[in-house]
């Protein structure tokens, strides 16, 4: 009897984007896009298109905890993202889910959607902080986000960078990359750092307005790579190179009238 091997699963902690280019629509695209089977915990309901978020419900913290505990009891996840959390009593019972889980966890504090609106709520800031920051194999913020996170201003060179992504490891995650999309320059960089030291990733910036949904498509790519089993840092290099790929692709498509999403699947048409 020939055996099959074990499907990579990816499980995605996150909003719904109805526009499809964010949140859970994006994570399970970019894990699809990767070869990995993607399994989803919604957190929130949101209205949003291209060019703004109309409206937030957010899901019952008890429903949040009952999709966790449902998918961990049957699947073989092999890592787990999180994105949009919402609110402190989100954040509780995702903590709560995750307590017996021992794989890898990719934390993306979302704040803020492409159009400005808030995505978190100020109160849930000392919760993420206290429940999971120290859960967190890998902490992806933005420059915004990360100065947020410690309550500064936005770092201006890779100087103020590397230094709030070490100030942000010595809050409990195991490792932090600091994206660079939000600086200024002809290339971005990306600042994996760890207790070892620091990793550099750059990529030429692309003129597109179409980069909604970049961060989720990141954490998701990252999370979907160690659920195929590579270490961290490949791990993020491998997602480096297809969020470059899916960026590059994005004016490809003609999506919406706003900022529009990256091309997920540019390896498979368009």
């Amino acid at each position: 009897m020939v055996e099959i091997a074990a499907t990579p699963i990816a499980l995605t902690i996150a909003g719904s984007d109805s526009g499809g280019g964010a949140g859970i629509q994006a994570d399970l695209k970019a894990m699809s896009a990767l070869g990995v089977y993607g399994a989803s915990v919604i957190t929130a309901v949101t209205a949003q298109n291209t060019q703004a978020v109309t409206a937030v419900h957010a899901v019952p913290a008890d429903v949040v905890r009952a999709q966790t505990d449902a998918v961990l009891a049957d699947m073989g996840v092999g890592a787990i993202k999180i994105g949009m959390l919402f609110s402190p009593e989100i954040i509780e019972a995702v903590g709560v889910g995750l307590a017996e889980y021992s794989g890898p966890v990719v934390l993306d504090p979302v704040m803020i959607a492409k159009s400005g609106d808030a995505l978190l709520q100020d109160a849930a800031i000392a919760a993420l902080g206290r429940v999971l920051l120290p859960r967190a194999d890998l902490l992806t913020p933005n420059l915004p986000e990360a100065a947020r996170l410690l309550g500064t201003t936005h770092a201006e060179c890779e100087d103020e960078v590397e230094a709030q992504g070490r100030a942000l490891l010595a809050l409990g995650p195991r490792a932090v990359l600091m994206k660079g999309g939000h600086a200024g320059g002809a290339d971005c960089v990306d600042l994996l750092i760890t207790a070892q030291g620091t990793t550099r990733f750059t990529a030429l910036r692309v003129a597109t307005a179409n980069t909604h949904g970049t961060g989720c498509t990141y954490s998701a790519a990252i999370a979907a790579h160690l659920a195929r089993g590579l270490e961290m840092e490949e791990a993020v290099r491998a997602a480096h190179a297809y969020l470059a790929g899916a960026i590059r692709a994005a004016d490809t498509l003609r999506i919406g009238s706003g900022h529009g999403p990256v091309h997920h699947f540019f390896g498979q048409w368009g």
